[in-house]
């Protein structure tokens, strides 16, 4: 899949969230050449939760080693950028305007280029406060939530540098769009804040459609009876019933007969009211039946269901296995297998070029292509 071969990404960017723009832009086909610093990105050697981020959000990407500082460093910079269509940075506000490489900088050296900055904040009375996704979540009202009251609670993987980084990526790809037509450039920008805002809009919407303001996720109000994770015999599964449909066939398949005839029942809003009975009940029926068994029986159904699994179980996944996974090299030698880019475009998925790259593997070679001197560090 090379549905952006052609469009060639100059990446200033670390962590997550600018690191997944480029990695997305760069599984769609564009050539992405990472900008590190001479000892190479931290990310690469983060530990504890944070040691998976370079592997995940580095790879079909060139490396390349500069020193910003330096006068050579920025004339090699100013050579790639005449040459590049779009330019991702994650910098604090300010840094890169001191190198000579801010939004208005860069538009003298490339008129049309397409300049998009992952920040915490946009415009406004926060838009120069430092924000991680962890405080994108808190204040945010995400981490309310998801946790219990009183018990703020992050989500349990970086959902909010991940999506703000979707948006950079919708707003790229608008731009370059837009460039087709007016051959103008663009300064796109997303953030971690205004991100979990959109995320959790559905929960200001409720508050003012109910006029109740939303409880956290542990405590509300299901909008269906069933609708829970459930004990088995020798695990844990997620179980919906989501129709009418689906109800009767749960009555039929489990031998609840008397429910299955109670026309209070037959509808949703009756068995909401009717949850206190339901769900114990099933917990009681479900805690009997082995995972195996009770999945291949709502699967049998047609309900919505899954086992709890753990991120390692996703290895052993067949439909993962199937096409979802990209076996790759990480810079210190070790293969590994990670999640492809979820989407696929007439039938394909987008495949893996490169490997995420060791430190700097690709600075002769753009060099050379620069016709600047590969013997002269850069």
């Amino acid at each position: 899949m090379a549905h952006l071969e052609g469009v060639r990404v100059l990446e200033f960017s670390h962590m997550v969230m600018g690191p997944t723009v480029g990695m997305i832009l760069a599984d769609l086909g564009a050539e992405v050449i990472k900008v590190e610093p001479l000892g190479g990105d931290k990310t690469r050697n983060l530990p504890g939760s944070g040691a998976g981020y370079f592997a995940m959000y580095n790879r079909n990407k060139r490396s390349i080693t500069v020193d910003l500082k330096s006068a050579e460093g920025i004339e090699v910079i100013r050579a790639l950028l005449e040459n590049s269509d779009v330019m991702i940075e994650n910098f604090r506000d300010g840094a890169l305007d001191k190198l000579g490489l801010g939004y208005g900088a860069v538009r003298e050296i490339k008129p049309n280029i397409i300049y998009q900055s992952c920040k915490g904040f946009l415009s406004g009375p926060y838009e120069n406060r430092t924000a991680l996704d962890e405080v994108a979540q808190m204040m945010g009202g995400l981490a309310y939530m998801t946790g219990p009251s009183g018990r703020p609670l992050r989500a349990g993987a970086s959902v909010i540098d991940v999506s703000g980084a979707l948006f950079g990526v919708i707003g790229i790809l608008s731009a370059l769009l837009s460039r087709k037509d007016t051959g103008k450039g663009a300064n796109v920008r997303a953030s971690l804040y205004e991100t979990t805002a959109f995320l959790v809009g559905q929960h200001i919407a409720q508050g003012a459609v109910t006029g109740t303001p939303a409880p956290p996720m542990p405590e509300r109000i299901s909008a269906w009876a069933v609708y829970d994770v459930f004990d088995t015999s020798d695990g844990q599964i997620f179980v919906g019933v989501v129709s009418d449909g689906q109800w009767k066939s749960v009555c039929e398949e489990f031998g609840l007969t008397d429910w299955g005839a109670d026309e209070d029942m037959s509808n949703n809003p009756g068995r909401v009211a009717q949850r206190n009975t339901i769900i114990p009940h099933l917990r009681s029926v479900f805690s009997k039946i082995s995972t195996e068994s009770l999945t291949a029986r709502v699967g049998k159904i047609g309900l919505p269901y899954a086992p709890i699994r753990k991120p390692e179980d996703l290895l052993d996944d067949p439909h993962l296995s199937a096409h979802g996974m990209h076996e790759m090299e990480l810079p210190d030698g070790q293969r590994v297998r990670l999640p492809a880019l979820p989407l696929e475009i007439d039938g394909a998925r987008p495949e893996l070029r490169r490997s995420p790259p060791k430190i700097g593997a690709d600075t002769d070679e753009v060099l050379s292509w620069l016709g600047l001197d590969t013997a002269k560090p850069a």
